[in-house]
């Protein structure tokens, strides 16, 4: 399946560390798992264990091993954070003594501490592959609010002790890759773009199913988290000005996905009058969500501009595209590169004009068709998981060098490459 000069893993073992999901939930996680074992590593995990799934300590999936530690999320600020950081190291340490020697230790953030035990097992001879999920600094000024006081000055020097001890980073897009080497102060040819991608096995679309509108025209869909910097909020707005001042009426809108603000955001919704007309499902099946966002007309990408989401790419304008969806999006540089022509662009935070796109591709099925080819067709070429297995298999072989060692050694061509 993959070219030998490119990752070959046989008789190699790597470990790959989570804190914020669970696996195989966490969806890019469980697709660089299957790659590597496909490219002939023995791959472990360490990650948390889910509540409703992925509940098991301990579990062997598809030739992947995973090992999972209780941990209770964050609350109360930052004691909250700090408790719940503390009791994932200690298990992340106590869980990779228990896996032993591997050649590579492959860190996921957030937060931007798993560098710690992967420094433990660096001076044991593995090798430090980062995978930065997110830009931690701007997570904080974009989640919290307060600028860069103490704190933010933390997570900042954090994410440059994690920089300075990788020999490789993965990054899930060029603006990332680009703070790599801004920022982290990284060489060129240690920084991999490996771009999230859906499973396009797993996500096929579904005959439309009428009575999921609710006995309205069109039916309007949000799928993803909802935490303070994804902009469900903005949505909610939206929706109340496409009623107000649109003066449409003729749409049911169901918000798949739950977090932080789930709660809050349906009292915004009663509080907006949306209450008769918007669905809250929390989280659901795979199979509820293809029924869902087969059946879909429009889907909403409402996340504001921000320091972080300017620069992210969205899981969920990807698996819209997947379902070949056409979808409105606030004008977000990352969000363009992704969607391109599959996605109409308000501009940044604008809710009337959010409004105001949405009306407009309600009204206009033939662009809703074209729009849905468009993304279907960039996920299956330019944006293809194919292209980022690639890209992950040449990092690894960038981490381990031509002849490095076996399983925890420490032979010369290991020592020749460490920093």
């Amino acid at each position: 399946m993959f070219d030998d000069a490119v990752g070959d893993g046989r008789g190699r073992r790597a470990l790959i560390l989570v804190e914020n999901l669970s696996v195989p939930f966490d969806r890019r996680v469980w697709q660089e798992c299957t790659t590597l074992r496909d490219a002939g590593w023995r791959v472990d995990v360490i990650c948390p264990q889910g509540s409703k799934r992925d509940t098991e300590p301990e579990a062997v999936i598809d030739g992947v091993r995973i090992h999972r530690y209780p941990l209770r999320a964050a609350t109360g600020g930052p004691a909250g954070y700090l408790r719940e950081y503390g009791s994932a190291l200690w298990h992340t340490a106590r869980l990779a003594r228990k896996v032993g020697p591997v050649d590579v230790v492959h860190a996921c953030n957030p937060p931007d501490l798993l560098f710690l035990p992967a420094l433990w097992l660096k001076r044991r001879g593995a090798r430090f592959v980062f995978d930065q999920h997110d830009l931690v600094p701007e997570l904080y000024l974009s989640r919290f609010d307060r600028g860069e006081d103490l704190l933010y000055r933390g997570v900042c020097a954090l994410e440059r002790m994690t920089y300075r001890a990788a020999d490789v980073v993965l990054a899930t897009n060029e603006s990332y890759r680009d703070v790599a080497l801004r920022r982290g102060g990284k060489r060129p040819e240690s920084v991999f773009v490996v771009r999230s991608a859906p499973d396009t096995a797993r996500h096929r679309p579904l005959p439309p199913e009428p009575e999921l509108k609710r006995g309205q025209p069109h039916l309007l869909c949000y799928l993803g988290v909802m935490g303070p910097q994804d902009g469900v909020d903005y949505a909610l707005r939206a929706l109340a000005k496409l009623r107000d001042e649109q003066g449409r009426t003729d749409w049911h809108a169901v918000f798949v996905g739950g977090g932080d603000t789930f709660d809050a955001m349906v009292e915004l919704s009663r509080r907006l009058g949306l209450d008769d007309r918007v669905q809250f499902t929390g989280r659901v099946s795979d199979a509820d969500l293809a029924r869902y966002l087969s059946t879909a007309d429009v889907c909403l990408s409402p996340d504001p501009r921000n320091p972080l989401n300017d620069v992210s790419t969205m899981n969920k304008v990807l698996e819209y595209m997947v379902m070949g969806r056409p979808m409105v999006s606030f004008d977000l540089r990352e969000a363009r590169v992704s969607a391109g022509d599959a996605a109409l662009y308000a501009p940044a935070n604008d809710e009337s004009e959010f409004a105001r796109l949405v009306a407009q591709l309600m009204d206009d099925p033939e662009r809703r068709a074209l729009m849905g080819k468009v993304g279907q067709e960039r996920i299956n070429g330019p944006l293809a998981w194919r292209n980022s297995q690639r890209a992950l298999l040449a990092a690894y072989a960038a981490a381990c060098g031509d002849g490095a060692p076996a399983v925890g050694g420490r032979g010369r061509a290991g020592r020749r490459q460490r920093r």
